[in-house]
Parts: C-alpha cells; sequence; structure tokens
C-alpha cells in the first residue's frame, strides 16, 4: 500500500465472526499483510457486568488496553462514546495505513458499520476523516452447519453483547454471513475437502450467493477485504421489505427452496404450522401476509429453530398513490413491476435453506396454509375477523 497522505482517509475494515479462531486469524493475516495497520478491538466478555474492554494491538505488540463502562447496557452506546473517538484520534495522526476493527464474537457488524459510516462525534463527521474500505465476517464451514440446527443463545456460551442480550448464536451466525462482501474461511485440513467442508460452503453460497469467499492463508483476503463497501446496498441487502431472497439451489446436499404464491395465508392454519415449518430448515426468512392483517408486510426471520416475526410497514397496494414517493424508488420499482390486479404488491416471499431440506414436504404445507377458494371469496371485512393467531407475535389488532 502506498503512502497515506496528509489529508487521505483512514481506511477501516470491519471483521466479524462468532468463530473466534477463525475471526482472529482473518485480523492477524489483514495485519501481517499491511504496513503499519492495527486493530481496535472491543472485548464484550463483561458485558453482563456492564464493562467493555477495549485492546488497541500491531502485529508484534499490544500498545494499549483500556476498561469502560457498558453504558446504558448498550454496545452501540459504547462504540459511539469510546470507539468513534478513537478512530477520530488515528486517523489524525496519519500513522497508520489501515485499521481493523475486530468485533466481538456475538455483534452484528450492521449497526458497527452505520455508526463508522454514519455518525458525528462532536462537530464532525466520521465520513470525512475513516473510509469503510471492507465488511469481513470469518467462518467455519465445518460448524457452520450444526451451530444453525440449534437454539442456543449467546448468553449461554458468553458471547452476548449485553444483559438483555437474548439472541442465539445461529441468529448471529446468520446475520453476520448476510451483511458481510467477504467471507473468509480456513483451508482445508489434511483431510481434504470432505462431504462436510462441501456442505458448509455450500450453505454459505446459498445465504449469501453474492459474497466473495477467500481462503485464509492464500494471500487474497487483503485485496478482497479493501474492495470498498456500499453502506446503503448493505442496508438494503438486510431490509426485509426489499431484501432479494436466495435463489432455488442443490449443492452437495444442501438445498434452497423459494417459495412465492399471491394469496393471502390464513393466521390460525399458519400459525398451527410453525411447529414444523420453522425447524425444517437451518435458515429460512422473506416476506409475507397474513389474510387478517391485510395493509402489513411481515418480516420471518428463523435461524436455529428460532423464529422473529416483526412488521415491516404497510404494503403499497393498501397506501394512497400520493404517498408512495414516501418510500424508496427500490421498494416502489419492485411494487410496480410485480403488481396484482387483485393483491397488488403483497406477496408470499418465503426461502428456506438446509442440508436434507423435505422441498416437497415445506411446499405442501405452506399452500395448505393458503385461503381457500371458498374463503377467498369472502373478501377482506370476512378475513379480518379470522382469529388472530400472531397476537403474541404481534401487536393486537386495534
Amino acid at each position: 500500500m502506498n503512502a497515506v497522505s496528509e489529508h487521505a482517509k483512514l481506511p477501516v475494515v470491519v471483521v466479524a465472526g462468532l468463530h473466534q479462531d477463525e475471526r482472529r486469524r482473518a485480523v492477524d493475516e489483514l495485519l501481517d499483510c499491511c504496513a503499519d495497520a492495527l486493530v481496535l478491538h472491543h472485548d464484550l466478555r463483561d458485558a453482563s457486568r456492564g464493562i467493555v474492554h477495549r485492546e488497541v494491538r500491531e502485529a508484534e505488540a499490544t500498545l494499549g488496553r483500556t476498561t469502560a463502562a457498558l453504558t446504558n447496557d448498550c454496545p452501540c452506546c459504547a462504540l459511539r462514546e469510546d470507539f468513534l473517538p478513537a478512530l477520530l484520534r488515528l486517523a489524525d495522526h496519519g500513522r497508520h495505513r489501515l485499521v481493523v476493527v475486530e468485533l466481538w464474537g456475538g455483534s452484528d457488524p450492521h449497526p458497527a458499520v452505520e455508526l463508522i459510516a454514519e455518525s458525528e462525534v462532536g462537530d464532525r463527521r466520521m465520513a470525512d476523516s475513516v473510509e469503510l474500505a471492507g465488511v469481513v465476517t470469518a467462518v467455519d464451514p465445518l460448524r457452520l452447519i450444526g451451530e444453525l440446527s440449534v437454539s442456543d443463545d449467546l448468553a449461554e456460551h458468553g458471547l452476548h453483547t449485553s444483559a438483555d442480550d437474548a439472541r442465539t448464536r445461529a441468529e448471529a451466525l446468520a446475520h453476520q454471513i448476510e451483511y458481510a462482501t467477504v467471507l473468509a474461511v480456513p483451508r482445508a485440513g489434511a483431510e481434504g475437502d470432505t462431504p462436510e467442508r462441501r456442505a458448509g460452503l455450500a450453505m454459505l453460497h446459498q445465504l449469501h450467493s453474492t459474497a466473495r469467499t477467500v481462503r485464509l492463508g492464500a494471500g487474497a483476503l487483503i485485496r478482497a477485504a479493501l474492495g470498498g463497501f456500499d453502506v446503503a446496498a448493505a442496508r438494503d441487502r438486510v431490509n426485509p421489505a426489499i431484501a432479494l431472497l436466495p435463489q432455488e439451489h442443490d449443492e452437495a446436499g444442501v438445498a434452497t427452496l423459494v417459495w412465492e404464491r399471491r394469496r393471502p395465508l390464513h393466521p390460525a392454519r399458519l400459525y398451527e404450522a410453525l411447529e414444523q415449518l420453522v425447524p425444517a430448515a437451518q435458515r429460512s426468512r422473506g416476506r409475507f401476509w397474513l389474510a387478517n392483517r391485510p395493509d402489513l408486510m411481515l418480516a420471518w426471520d428463523a435461524a436455529g429453530a428460532h423464529l422473529a416475526v416483526e412488521e415491516c410497514g404497510p404494503w403499497l397496494a393498501s397506501l394512497p398513490d400520493a404517498t408512495w414517493d414516501l418510500y424508496p424508488p427500490a421498494r416502489r420499482a419492485a411494487a410496480s413491476l410485480d403488481w396484482h390486479p387483485l393483491h397488488g404488491d403483497r406477496m408470499q416471499q418465503l426461502s428456506f435453506t438446509a442440508e436434507g431440506l423435505d422441498i416437497d414436504g415445506i411446499t405442501e404445507l405452506l399452500d395448505s396454509c393458503l385461503l381457500t377458494d371458498t374463503e377467498l371469496l369472502v373478501g377482506e371485512p370476512g378475513w379480518k375477523a379470522l382469529p388472530d393467531a400472531f397476537e403474541d407475535l404481534l401487536d393486537p389488532i386495534s
């Protein structure tokens, strides 16, 4: 890398990963490949006690360690109040060509990246002094499918980010993979490219087909990590209202099903089917609509047999045309291109990815949850009178 000029922005690469050994290898490789590189690491092992540790190190030595209170039990607050000022000081010094931000094991890179890209510290914009060069998630493909198959909490393994962090390991792992644009994996061991490893790599590819997968130790990580990162595009990629879902695929025993239908789902039948649907795949996500909530787009986010259902705004079909300008162009374009004469932009779009996926069984079960022809003819007034089976997952209908 060329010497940094007086006015150049400081390049920053964010490295995430639930798998500590792989994450640390990725960080060390970036340090080894770039002279005058530095690592900032927020250690949240004492998050439950309201304490955060910050470590600053180079390839050969630790330069400093500090301890601070985890303000408001909020890891993002700690990043804003402690981490960002440290980044600005490093940028002002102009002595380093690269800063690698190593996140804690259970940390989601999305909020950290947004803070670095969009925050102000005092009267200074972070974006004026630092440049987000890349986001890397390090992962061991041999562990991936197993860890996406269980519902262990992060806290059970000491990987949580605050006392009230109730996420599962599977949830954190899936989100880390799907947000990054570079996935760093270890090279095959002495036993070679085993079926287990091939399945794990197939799972990675199907969860995030546009990410670049690089092998640690092959010399390709530094170039991939410095390839640039589009914060707005990443935000859209994980926004359930407009995200492109994985495509149907089948490789090394891992398959992805994309289920798309137009008619609404019966709330009670779908709720009863969750017990079978959620554990049927290591990862499933998408958007859907319920007959008794016809105006509301719902997000489906499941990993490790744990499902989160969240509201993600109205379907545009439920809004006056004059309000469409309030929504992103990508959302409006998608709605217009795929408009249905009866249901507008309302659509069921769910993807399921798993080793040994029962595609026919999932499809049959989901289809059985749709309104029948007779139920469809009742119309929205009758649909809204259906039992509100999702009341415990969503706000009650007013």
